[in-house]
């Protein structure tokens, strides 16, 4: 397969989607996802995410703007003109075909003679490690493998860009992670640019090099995934990227590109996002909170466990502070400390961002 030297720019300037005269399904979207790369669509419900998938195969044609795929303006151009695959939610198998006839079909419905389609068909699936399995039926295989052949049928037509609409919703949580493992490594493998829409946070950070953040169908934020993580814009992308405690604060002064902030008795400086100084929103991270049962000093706040949880790979505590209650995660999970311990809290150097309402 030769898909390795095929990579492609996918660029989106103002792409609108309208349906009938009021409904904005995607409104003045610009994103780049570079050649080779994989970018994340990442969203709740309705925001947006899979109609853009959708502008970018030709299953939708934008109301307004450019997309453009390899330099080349595809905006009205159709999806079989776009040089894209996609693998879909539901795998969309043919339960009556084999394994390697369903791989083969894109190639031979566009006139590639049998042979040679079931000898392409074939490789693809010795590329997804399914080597041999080329005679069975979908119904004899496991949801994973399933999902590979599918991958496997986008895979064989060499796309420029592979698309991917929610691939693991249909796994259980052990599977999705080692699927996902393998769309990642086959990704990087064959420099496949490709873009990957997910409603699954923890997916998304997993297997992305950029992760674009929609909401109310427009780009609340984008950027790497540890960006996304440490310094998220506002409420709503720190809350949907991991979890978050949303707490008030006060920034004492601002200094250029930074601010001094008061969270309850700690002062932490952190980017000022070009807030003013005042009462502020901060986010927290879980795993940025230390609690030690001890009494409060004036570089901690003053804490009580209400609930501790032990869930094998980490502890999670719920904490009440002056602050409020807060979610604690722990991976020391040899020191559990139970329930009603009085104590404080400090926080790490890291995952506590000012963030815009």
């Amino acid at each position: 397969m030769t898909a390795s030297n095929k990579a492609a720019s996918v660029v989106f300037k103002g792409v609108s989607k309208v349906y009938g005269k009021t409904v904005r399904a995607v409104n003045d979207v610009s994103f780049t996802v570079e050649p080779g790369s994989l970018v994340t669509l990442l969203g709740p419900s309705g925001c947006g995410k899979t109609t853009t998938l959708r502008l970018v195969a030709g299953l939708e044609m934008a109301t307004s703007g450019k997309i453009f795929i390899d330099g080349e303006d595809v905006s009205t151009a159709p999806a079989t003109d776009r040089d894209v695959s996609m693998v879909f939610q539901s795998y969309a198998l043919f339960p009556h075909m084999t394994v390697v006839e369903n791989v083969a079909y894109g190639l031979t419905v566009s006139g590639t003679a049998k042979a040679l389609a079931h000898e392409q068909a074939e490789q693809a699936l010795a590329q997804i490690d399914l080597k041999g399995y080329g005679t069975r039926l979908p119904s004899e295989l496991s949801g994973g493998q399933q999902q590979r052949v599918a991958v496997a049928r986008a895979l064989v037509l060499e796309p420029k860009v592979l698309l991917f609409d929610e691939p693991l919703s249909n796994l259980d949580a052990k599977l999705r992670r080692r699927v996902r493992e393998d769309i990642r490594d086959l990704q990087q493998d064959l420099n496949l640019t490709t873009i990957y829409v997910t409603h699954d946070q923890e997916e998304a950070l997993a297997v992305s090099d950029k992760i674009i953040v929609m909401r109310n169908a427009e780009i609340a934020q984008e950027g790497d995934p540890e960006a996304l993580y440490e310094r998220p814009y506002d409420k709503f992308v720190a809350d949907f990227i991991g979890d978050a405690n949303l707490v008030k604060g006060e920034i004492i002064k601002v200094d250029g590109d930074e601010a001094v902030v008061k969270i309850a008795g700690l002062e932490r400086r952190m980017p000022s996002l070009g807030l003013k100084p005042g009462e502020a929103d901060v986010a927290i991270r879980p795993i940025s909170i230390h609690f030690g049962p001890q009494a409060a000093g004036p570089e901690a706040i003053a804490a009580k466990i209400s609930k501790a949880t032990y869930l094998g790979s980490h502890l999670e505590y719920r904490i009440t502070t002056e602050l409020g209650d807060l979610f604690v995660i722990d991976h020391d999970v040899k020191a559990l400390v139970p329930e009603n311990t009085e104590g404080s809290i400090s926080l790490r150097d890291h995952g506590v961002a000012l963030v815009r309402p």
